[in-house]
């Protein structure tokens, strides 16, 4: 019998919990699991696995008998306390903390082999889509050079309602929220956030350096209007907010914010709550993995699968990932940007924007919104070029902008 400790009794542990005990694993792993106790300051007089409710650490620590801590209370602390407690205590730690992970993941992970323990954290990043040990095992025989993805479900059902049902983004997050997609404070998915710290543990697990979260360059869904979605359509393209890395010269060029996808791109049909990671390597080429990126029972499942793993096979090839990775502000290719003016004079507007950009493509120049996309050339030069423009027209009057994913 392998028992297992359970911190956080939310959405997520609470879904642990009804899988491990409503399921039987013996055939697979061959013995039976069993939640032997749950941490949670609160109270659940209700619940059928209230008897197994503590509020107190130590009693998971002290008791040897259990095995497995899973992690779900989510942020810093006390996660990363109870976390490095529970592995020197010589207990595997599961988690679908990202914010910890990526904050903390290659300390957390030394003290893991320090003693002889394991640091799983698949529901980290696509809730139940597998790919932190794809990336781990399946394509470790290739060099991953860029990443890109969907990969929060909230920001990608809002911007779906925009783009399918003409909804505002007000309306859709409001629906969002409702419909329980979005948290009551839904700031870490709208600001790009959430978004942030997955790509930032894509980066490292791919390149084998920690990747600093605080410092990727992020930008949310807020600032996107419908007139920006019906722009986009009317030029054959759709807006996501894509999380981004390429490596670049031994350091990680990273970025989080919404991109224009052209209609053929491979993400651009990912609609709704699901997510999808676009992952291009030396050998393998382009591999994509698609599903549902968070709620309860897909997160939970992917933590329940992290504790087979270490109960099969004690951890083996368990991912890592060494501190000290450096990101660049320098973007390797080339970009183009979508760039939505507020006007009176459309004939001047057109000129200043000829005047500085030389050649442009026009989507719009018949109302009091004229939008176009730039010429394709290196970030700094466009933006160079967007300082140019609002110093022509007022920087109030670019209203929009976007970049363009060129295929």
């Amino acid at each position: 019998m392998k028992n297992i400790a359970v911190m956080g009794f939310g959405t997520v542990g609470s879904g642990v919990v009804e899988i491990i005990e409503g399921t039987s694993f013996k055939e697979k792993v061959g013995q039976d699991i069993s939640v032997k106790a749950i941490l949670d300051v609160r109270e659940f007089p209700d619940s059928p696995y209230s008897s197994l409710i503590t509020n107190d650490f130590n009693k998971i620590i002290e008791d040897d008998d259990i095995d497995i801590v899973v992690e779900t209370i989510g942020g810093i602390n006390p996660a990363y306390e109870f976390t490095v407690r529970s592995l020197k205590a010589g207990k595997s730690v599961v988690t679908s903390n990202k914010e910890l992970v990526a904050a903390k993941g290659a300390q957390i992970m030394q003290i893991a082999r320090e003693n002889n323990a394991s640091y799983l954290f698949e529901a980290s990043v696509g809730g139940g889509i597998p790919i932190i040990r794809p990336l781990n095992n399946c394509l470790a025989a290739n060099e991953i050079y860029e990443i890109m993805g969907i990969l929060n479900g909230t920001t990608n059902y809002i911007l779906t309602q925009m783009i399918k049902n003409g909804q505002s983004f007000e309306s859709a997050l409001s629906d969002a929220q409702k419909k329980g997609y979005a948290e009551r404070d839904p700031s870490a998915d709208i600001e790009g956030f959430d978004t942030c710290r997955k790509i930032a543990i894509l980066s490292a697990l791919s390149y084998g350096k920690q990747i600093d979260s605080d410092k990727i360059p992020t930008q949310g869904i807020t600032k996107v209007a419908l007139k920006d979605i019906e722009y986009a359509d009317k030029a054959g393209y759709v807006i996501k907010l894509i999380g981004k890395s390429k490596k670049v010269n031994g350091k990680v060029y990273a970025k989080v914010c919404p991109l224009m996808l052209s209609k053929n791109h491979p993400l651009s049909g990912v609609e709704d709550v699901f997510n999808a990671i676009l992952v291009k390597a030396s050998a393998t080429g382009e591999v994509m993995f698609y599903g549902k990126g968070a709620g309860k029972m897909p997160t939970a499942s992917a933590v329940v699968a992290d504790c087979l793993d270490i109960i099969k096979h004690n951890g083996f090839g368990a991912p890592h990932w060494q501190e000290g990775g450096e990101l660049t502000c320098c973007n390797p290719d080339k970009v183009k940007y979508y760039i939505r003016l507020n006007i009176t004079d459309n004939h001047r507007a057109e000129k200043c924007v000829i005047a500085v950009f030389d050649k442009v493509s026009w989507i719009d120049t018949d109302s009091r919104d004229a939008a176009f996309i730039t010429f394709a050339a290196k970030e700094d030069e466009i933006q160079e070029c967007i300082d140019k423009l609002g110093s022509l027209i007022g920087k109030e009057n670019i209203v929009s902008k976007i970049q363009v994913e060129i295929d």
